[in-house]
């Protein structure tokens, strides 16, 4: 298995940082190709701008125009293109960040921004009467799998479906399904630790031993069962969910994840 771990957190003495450096000893001393993209350590420029597109960037700049033709001409930045090199390499993605103010640090935002052009993670395939493009289950990262590893600072409780900050599920809804299975990576269930800003150095090996057996059984472990889209569950184009489709009283985000 080849792995990448997309790192985002400017503490390498972090918990965050431990948990990275456990999974690059683990993954290797079981046989496995680690890479790792230190976003902090890396310096990740974290904001898109013409100067990702080379001099052919037009005026005034067009993201979605101009990512397209900068990835299909070979101009995009080279940090951007050793990025996607990398996700091309990899079998499985592991994201490694803390939760900040609902999602993912910016700098973490910034990487999939740069990274996931048009052409190379959307806006591909076939757009039809029958087939709205290759997303949502195909495209250019198809055949690979991801898993985020997340911390919180509050505890479980406030995570659950009553919790106040909302189910975690929902609140990983737009990485797992709006950025990672969009261009067709099979998304793994996540590991969250909760509560992580009240953890003693005694809570650690427990942690660690938690965290090791989660990577070591990343290829057999059951993806998040989310629908395809152009696999009969959507009306094209409009891609609302046939009815009939829904589970007994599932709403919202639930709605594209299969019984």
């Amino acid at each position: 298995m080849k792995t990448l771990i997309v790192y985002a957190h400017p503490e390498p003495k972090s918990l965050n940082g431990s948990l990275k450096d456990l999974a690059v000893s683990t993954l290797e001393n079981a046989g496995h190709e680690v890479r790792v993209s230190d976003l902090y350590a890396m310096n990740w420029k974290a904001v898109v701008d013409a100067a990702d597109y080379g001099p052919s960037a037009s005026t005034p700049l067009k993201v979605t125009r101009d990512s397209g033709r900068a990835f299909d001409t070979g101009t995009l930045t080279p940090d951007v293109v050793a990025e996607q090199e990398k996700l091309l390499w990899a079998d499985t993605v592991i994201f490694q960040f803390p939760l900040w103010w609902y999602s993912m640090p910016a700098i973490l935002k910034g990487w999939v921004d740069r990274v996931f052009t048009f052409h190379f993670a959307y806006g591909v395939g076939e757009h039809s009467d029958t087939k709205y493009g290759e997303r949502f289950g195909e495209g250019t990262l198809a055949g690979r799998r991801a898993l985020l590893s997340v911390t919180t600072g509050g505890p479980q409780p406030h995570y659950a479906p009553r919790g106040i900050n909302g189910p975690i599920d929902d609140l990983l809804f737009p990485i797992h399904h709006g950025i990672l299975y969009y261009p067709g990576i099979e998304v793994l269930p996540p590991f969250v630790l909760y509560g992580t800003d009240r953890m003693t150095d005694e809570d650690y090996p427990d942690i660690a031993k938690a965290w090791k057996q989660r990577l070591l059984t990343l290829e057999s472990t059951e993806p998040i069962p989310f629908r395809r889209q152009n696999f009969g569950d959507y009306e094209i184009p409009s891609l609302n969910l046939k009815e009939g489709l829904e589970p007994a009283g599932r709403t919202g985000f639930g709605l594209h994840v299969r019984a």
